[in-house]
């Protein structure tokens, strides 16, 4: 997933770029409002993170052009605390706040957080029935095939293969799959995605030892290669 930090504070840009890098996702920057705009247009950004006070042109304008043609999460950042410019960011359409000085952990909860959201917003409007290759899910009904052999899932490997196979391509790391699907009491159990990555390609992969659809990106995370039917 792709993630544009904009702020004109250069040491901050590197410390947010280098901890949301270690946790598997891909970083733009930008130092000011106009070329947050350019990356915005053209980066394929799935979430903002907006500082409010930069030159050229600030957080707000930046953020009140950028919502003129994308709905992509804007996570606003400032030093000001007051809850006049809370509202005024949020009024030019920013999803959430951060107040400097703050913690990495609550930064990286609050982009976990609003990419989720955006994950269940997209789901929400998107086919009731989905078909990759060999493999076909029916959203509403909540079963999968094989070709045309029903595949028994539990109930959280169906939420897992839906998730991949509605976002073909994109990386998952482990953090992002157990915070969208298990919460916060499996935090620290990695292990949980690799069983059931395992377990679903046994069940939908013609050789479960060499996959067609569910990939392994090394040192990154899990993706669906999406291939036409």
């Amino acid at each position: 997933m792709k993630i544009l930090v904009v702020d004109d504070e250069p040491l901050l840009v590197k410390g947010i770029r280098f901890n949301l890098e270690s946790e598997g996702y891909q970083v733009l920057t930008a130092n000011d409002g106009e070329q947050a705009i350019a990356l915005a247009r053209t980066g394929g950004v799935d979430l903002i993170v907006l500082d409010l006070m930069m030159p050229k042109i600030d957080g707000m304008e930046a953020c009140m052009r950028i919502r003129e043609f994308s709905n992509v999460p804007i996570l606003m950042l400032t030093a000001k605390a007051e809850d006049a410019d809370k509202i005024m960011g949020f009024a030019c359409g920013a999803d959430d706040y951060v107040t400097k000085p703050f913690n990495i952990l609550e930064l990286k909860a609050r982009i976990r957080a609003l990419l989720r959201r955006s994950a269940v917003s997209e789901t929400a409007a998107a086919p009731s029935r989905i078909t990759q290759g060999n493999i076909t899910l029916d959203l509403d009904a909540r079963t999968a095939f094989r070709g045309d052999v029903p595949v028994d899932l539990t109930a959280r490997e169906f939420d897992l293969i839906s998730l991949l196979m509605q976002n073909p391509g994109r990386v998952f790391s482990r953090e992002n799959l157990i915070d969208a699907l298990w919460g916060y009491e499996y935090a620290c159990d990695f292990r949980t995605v690799d069983v059931h990555i395992r377990r679903l390609r046994e069940k939908l992969e013609e050789n479960p030892a060499v996959p067609e659809y569910l990939l392994t990106k090394w040192g990154v995370g899990y993706y669906f290669k999406g291939r036409a039917s």
